[in-house]
């Protein structure tokens, strides 16, 4: 490794990384970080919104999965660095080892499920040890002071976001065991570990400029004053990584997902009304370690958050 510092992100789909943490991605590698993506699984089962690709899905020419692997390529190369400098993308196990697992929702809605038609490989049926042991030698090789996933429910309720927690917690801790498999490499223990979070107030905030502006459909036309199920409140966020400067990397590789994200309609429609702002700040919950906080009039800064993962490492 020829940096000091060193981020690992396990995200489930292509996609995912860029929503929930593409600022923070093209902030770290622009400031020299080695930066590590690993993606569990590449989406094969998911919904298509350009009507042209409709052949494509899991139903007819099951050819999802590789289109969306030229999509993340695409991605990872809006969010490099203007040198050239790009993020260490890898696929857990090699690609298509695991497969998306889709989503259902239960007859009474309390939770998600896989898909009925899921196969064998689904990601969410991995044996738990053998996908983890793939992560673990990647920890070991790139020795990760910070590790980013998800929360224990996969933020909302994914199969596959869950395994993909699941997966990351566990490789961290064997990990970080000197006499766990050592032909998997020297033995590495991660410093902190964060969660991806939305912060309340950033959604409220944004929700109200949204409607201001004449968007009534951002986030799926969200009341900004009423319940929002995928908000963390601003007490629990550990830390606010202001990613304005990178913004516009964060938009351009969004929009490489046509097949996932309509960036006229619905939740990402705020890009229309508000600029892209609306997706400068990420937030983020502890799991292991402690965080320095930022200073309360940091206008930035979600709550009592820190505004550097690497802070005091």
């Amino acid at each position: 490794m020829t940096s000091e510092k060193s981020l690992l992100l396990v995200h489930a789909h292509p996609d995912d990384e860029t929503i929930a943490t593409g600022a923070t991605m093209a902030r770290y590698l622009a400031e020299g970080a080695h930066v590590t993506l690993v993606t569990c699984t590449a989406g094969e089962m998911g919904e298509i919104l350009v009507p042209g690709l409709a052949h494509l899905a899991a139903d007819q020419e099951d050819a999802l999965g590789a289109h969306r692997r030229g999509e993340i390529k695409d991605a990872m190369a809006a969010l490099a660095t203007p040198d050239g400098r790009e993020i260490d993308h890898r696929w857990l196990g090699g690609f298509g080892t695991y497969r998306d697992s889709g989503m259902t929702w239960s007859e009474d809605r309390t939770h998600a499920q896989p898909d009925p038609d899921a196969r064998e490989n689904a990601f969410w049926y991995a044996d738990l040890n053998e996908a983890a042991d793939h992560l673990v030698t990647i920890i070991r090789e790139v020795r990760p002071q910070v590790l980013v996933t998800y929360d224990e429910f996969g933020n909302y309720g994914h199969p596959d976001h869950i395994q993909a927690h699941r997966v990351a917690t566990y490789a961290a801790h064997l990990a970080a065991v000197p006499t766990y498999k050592k032909e998997l490499g020297e033995a590495h223990e991660i410093d902190r570990i964060f969660w991806t979070a939305i912060a309340e107030s950033w959604i409220r905030e944004g929700l109200r400029a949204a409607r201001d502006a004449g968007n009534e459909d951002a986030l799926g036309g969200m009341d900004p004053e009423g319940p929002l199920p995928m908000a963390t409140p601003d007490v629990d966020i550990a830390a606010a990584v202001d990613g304005t400067s990178y913004a516009d990397q964060k938009v351009a590789a969004m929009r490489s997902y046509p097949t996932q994200m309509d960036m006229e309609e619905g939740m990402f429609a705020m890009t229309n009304s508000l600029g892209t702002t609306a997706w400068s700040q990420e937030h983020f919950r502890i799991a292991k370690g402690t965080v320095e906080e930022a200073k309360p009039t940091d206008p930035s800064s979600a709550g009592p958050a820190c505004r550097d993962l690497f802070s005091g490492l």
